[in-house]
């Protein structure tokens, strides 16, 4: 699974090139690489604080599940192939572009709910964090009102 996932993210055919009227492969494709776009946003936001841990993998674990309807055996490999592109570098720009060609707004603000989540697992709300996802907030274009509204939302369901 890893190393499909791995020929799908690195082929030479660019992620906007990739339409879902293609094919049903083309879809598929188009699904993984969102797939791994995400988890990446989400180590990426588990990672400001230099402080990646057991709790906020199991964390990612759960939203990625939940989200995308995945099954255990493909959630490690999809975690080890998105801290890889973290590794090299990749730009957050391009997994945004990615969430805005493929989400609905609905979609986009329960991100922003997840991402909270993540952050408010540790109780704490670290200054990178905060900055990273208002970043990505306006990347994925969402109003400052839907980044705050969702912490908001997120706070009282955690009791952070």
């Amino acid at each position: 699974m890893l190393n499909y996932l791995k020929k799908i993210f690195n082929s030479p055919e660019a992620p906007e090139q990739i339409k879902y009227e293609e094919s049903p492969v083309s879809r598929n494709e188009q699904d993984k690489k969102l797939k791994v776009a995400t988890c990446t946003l989400f180590i990426e936001m588990a990672k400001a604080d230099d402080n990646f841990t057991e709790v906020e993998r199991d964390k990612i674990i759960s939203i990625m599940k939940s989200t995308f309807d995945l099954e255990d055996e493909c959630i490690n490999d999809l975690m080890e192939l998105a801290e890889k592109r973290l590794e090299d570098d990749d730009s957050i720009y391009d997994f945004t572009k990615l969430i805005n060609q493929n989400f609905s707004n609905d979609q986009k603000f329960e991100l922003l709910k997840n991402f909270w989540r993540l952050i408010y697992v540790d109780k704490k709300l670290d200054m990178y964090e905060d900055h990273l996802i208002k970043k990505i907030g306006g990347l994925i274009n969402m109003g400052h009102e839907d980044i705050i509204g969702a912490k908001m939302l997120i706070k009282g369901e955690t009791g952070s």
